[in-house]
């Protein structure tokens, strides 16, 4: 594991993969920062969002373990989608899991709950 990396490498590939998935099911992209946040933390994540290649369509997820901050971003058309309510719900068990140890964990966890409700709702069509 290089300094400073809070993951090995099977958890790389675990939360690479993760994401991938996540990416198919709901057509969004997902972006994650694991460090430390300069200056006050959603102002951070917010400016990591808006560098994103498609803000718009985008999720980012930003940690900051060494000060216990955990921050979801989201895009307008993400929005369409995912609630707040939603993104607090994932936030609660990403939360959970980084209490008991488990970053790489809790993000798998968080990234797949988002995914799932941001995924849009399937539509029945009826043959005329």
């Amino acid at each position: 594991m290089p300094a400073g990396d809070p993951f090995s490498s099977a958890e790389h590939a675990a939360l690479d993969a993760t994401i991938r998935r996540a990416e198919q099911l709901c057509r969004m992209e997902f972006s994650i920062f694991v460090g430390n946040a300069e200056g006050e933390p959603r102002d951070f994540a917010t400016s990591l969002h808006n560098t994103l290649v498609a803000p718009s369509r985008s999720i980012l997820v930003m940690v900051d373990p060494t000060r216990r901050v955990l921050e979801i971003v989201t895009g307008n058309y993400v929005r369409r989608t995912l609630t707040d309510r939603e993104v607090e719900l994932a936030a609660l068990h990403m939360q959970q899991d980084f209490a008991a140890g488990d970053l790489a964990g809790g993000l798998r966890r968080g990234i797949e709950m988002l995914a799932e409700h941001a995924r849009p709702p399937r539509t029945l069509h009826a043959k005329a």
